[in-house]
């Protein structure tokens, strides 16, 4: 599956906007994680480390907007279907005021921007991100937008796997931890 590369930024940007809540998607709390996005200063620290671009000063109102945008991007994660995603990101993109426009900036070459020039930062990430996700839905590609297996993690990753097969946020931590311990409990029956 081809990407572009700002489509690929604005889906790293929507996952780990949405991976800064503190429950999984379903409603649960994910293993006492607190809130990635509980104030001003750690909105600030999103947007620095994400690059968005155009962001002036914050306040809470933004606050508030870019935590109901993380809610909705959470629904799209957990939609059924793709009618169900694609109403979902209609919505949030309409209630963005999107306005393609191509830029280069930064050092990046030709890119999409779909918010309006001086937009707020939840429009920003609701137009940019909400595109993003579009073009999952789009390409057919809506089940790869998922919540990680483990039982204690529920964190959301897009599974960019050929085969579609990817089922834990990180191999290396959530999928390694369930299949050691796995290893384990068949060790212990075996053992009797």
């Amino acid at each position: 599956m081809l990407i572009p590369h700002d489509t690929r930024i604005a889906l790293d940007t929507v996952v780990d906007l949405v991976n800064t809540a503190p429950e999984d998607g379903t409603g649960g709390a994910r293993n006492g994680t607190p809130d990635g996005l509980a104030d001003i200063e750690a909105l600030y620290g999103f947007v620095r480390s994400h690059s968005l671009s155009g962001v002036g000063d914050l306040g809470r109102r933004d606050l508030r907007a870019v935590l109901e945008v993380r809610t909705r991007f959470a629904e799209v994660f957990a939609a059924p279907d793709a009618r169900t995603a694609a109403d979902l990101i209609n919505r949030l993109v309409a209630g963005a005021g999107t306005t393609p426009q191509l830029t280069d900036h930064d050092g990046y070459d030709w890119h999409v921007h779909y918010f309006a020039p001086g937009a707020s930062v939840a429009d920003h990430l609701a137009a940019d991100c909400g595109m993003a996700l579009a073009f999952m839905v789009v390409a057919g590609e809506q089940e790869r937008l998922r919540r990680c297996e483990a039982p204690d993690c529920g964190h959301a990753f897009v599974d960019l796997s050929r085969n579609r097969s990817r089922r834990y946020c990180d191999s290396r931590t959530c999928g390694n931890r369930l299949h050691v311990a796995a290893y384990r409990a068949r060790r212990k029956e075996a053992a009797g």
